[in-house]
Formats: structure tokens, sequence, C-alpha cells
């Protein structure tokens, strides 16, 4: 049978140790009266207090339920340490430590919880109410540990919330932060803490793409006509003259040039005059 945890002792100290690392996989996990039974078993091998190493992205929640509540009920100290990522189902698990501890570089998410179906309307509504209780089942764990209010967790689970060592102790997923001591903590506490939501990231990188788009030329209300209409003549400038409106000028008559040859008036008379 392939496990997703190992028991070991520390030859220093003594101490029993617990490693969950990779998938808490539902295929590693087939039931009351095989898995869990047997880590149930390897648990109270032992006693005195345990060191959980935790180094997973999660998995089956059902099964994390379970491991939950078995380390609630162990009659001594859980001591969690997050050595890489405590996410998902996996954070649920570190939420049992008497004292949950995460290496400076290590990180824990929180998330609402997934799932798939399959049918009809009726069907589909049926897995959203599985789910919704499930998330409250989910919040008990975290409100237990955290002290946060029901509505605040809520909101960091529908983000898909990522955190650093320090956010998680400022939120209250974790007690100590390894290697740190007491003046490092102080000053690790001016500094911004790290919060990364998913979705709000997708949203915002989204919103960037969307925006370096251009935008296409807006169409005119009515379409231009395609043949051009001329522009009208300029209106003749008239001035007004002894308060009597002015007609507007005609344009000059050419001159026709009087040739040499034409006789004129005065010399016909002339003429005339001496033929009576």
């Amino acid at each position: 049978m392939k496990r997703f945890w190992n028991w070991t002792k520390n030859e220093d100290t003594g101490q029993r140790e617990l490693w969950l690392e990779g998938v808490i996989a539902e295929e590693s996990w087939w039931g009351d009266e095989v898995t869990p039974a047997i880590f149930k078993e390897e648990l109270h091998a032992g006693g005195g207090p345990i060191l959980l190493h935790i180094s997973s992205p999660g998995g089956d929640c059902i099964a994390a339920s379970q491991i939950y509540t078995m380390l609630m009920d162990y009659p001594h100290d859980v001591i969690v340490q997050i050595d890489g990522v405590a996410a998902s189902a996996a954070s649920v698990i570190a939420m049992a430590g008497t004292t949950v501890r995460m290496s400076p570089t290590a990180l824990m998410m929180l998330h609402n919880p997934w799932t798939t179906a399959m049918g009809d309307a009726g069907e589909m509504q049926k897995a959203i109410d599985l789910l919704e209780e499930v998330k409250e089942s989910i919040i008990n764990a975290y409100q237990i540990k955290s002290g946060l209010s029901r509505a605040k967790i809520s909101h960091i689970m529908d983000a898909e919330t990522w955190l650093n060592a320090h956010k998680a102790k400022e939120l209250g997923f974790c007690d100590e932060v390894l290697y740190e001591d007491e003046d490092a903590a102080e000053q690790a506490g001016g500094k911004p803490d790290f919060i990364f939501s998913a979705k709000t990231a997708a949203l915002t990188l989204m919103n960037k793409v969307l925006g370096s788009i251009p935008k296409p030329p807006a169409e005119p209300e009515h379409p231009p006509d395609p043949t051009p209409t001329p522009e009208p003549a300029p209106a003749p400038n008239v001035q007004p003259s002894n308060g009597r409106m002015a007609e507007p000028e005609k344009p000059n008559e050419p001159i026709t040039p009087v040739p040499d040859n034409r006789v004129r008036a005065a010399d016909l008379e002339k003429r005339l005059s001496l033929l009576k």
C-alpha cells in the first residue's frame, strides 16, 4: 500500500516524528476498515509529543478530516512544522497542532472545496449543497485555531489565498516562525506581510489585458453621402447707400473699339445742312 505519511524517531531527542508529504490521495485512504485504522494504530503505538512535518499540496478532504480528528484526540502535544507548503486539505490537518510552526520560506493556502458532478439540475444542486456543508466544516477547524470570524475565513477561502509565515501568524493560523528570535520577529512585524489572492490576481491580469486591446472606431450615426454636395456660391457683397439697398453691381461689359473710319455725328449734321 502506497502511503502519504511516514513515521520516524529522532535519534538525538527520542521524539516521534510524523512526515506527511505528497498528495493526501483518496486512493491511499480506502476506508475505516483499512487505511484509517492503520494510521490510528501507528499514531497510538507510542506516547509523548509528536513532531508532524507537513509538505503537501493537499488532497482528499475526508481523509484530512479523519487525520485532523485523530490528532485532536491524541492525548499528547502535536507540534506541527510546515516545511514547504500546507495547501488545501493539508492546511486543515495543520490546524490540529497544539503549536503550529512555519519555515520562513513556507506557504499556507486556503480555498473552497472542489468536486465533480454529473446529472440533471437536481444533481447539480445536491453537489452545490454538499460543497457548502463541506466548506462550513472546514471553517470550523480554521476558526478553532485562529479565532477569526466565520465571515472573514469564508472570504479568505473564496479568494483562494496564499499566506507566507508572517501573514499566517498574524491571522492566527500559525504560532511561530522558525529560526527567528524575538528581535527579528518584531522587525518582521513592521514589514508588509505577504498575502496572495489567486482569483484577484487573475481578474487584475484580465482587466489589464482587456484594457490593452484597442477599441474599434465608433461608427457614425448617419453614414456619409457618397456623392459630394457642391458648396453654395458666396452671396454678393451688397453695401447700403443713402438708406437704400444698393443693387448689386453688374459686371463690366467689354468695350468694343471704334474704328477710325466711322462717321461722327457732327460731320453728318454738317453734310445734311449743305444739301438743303
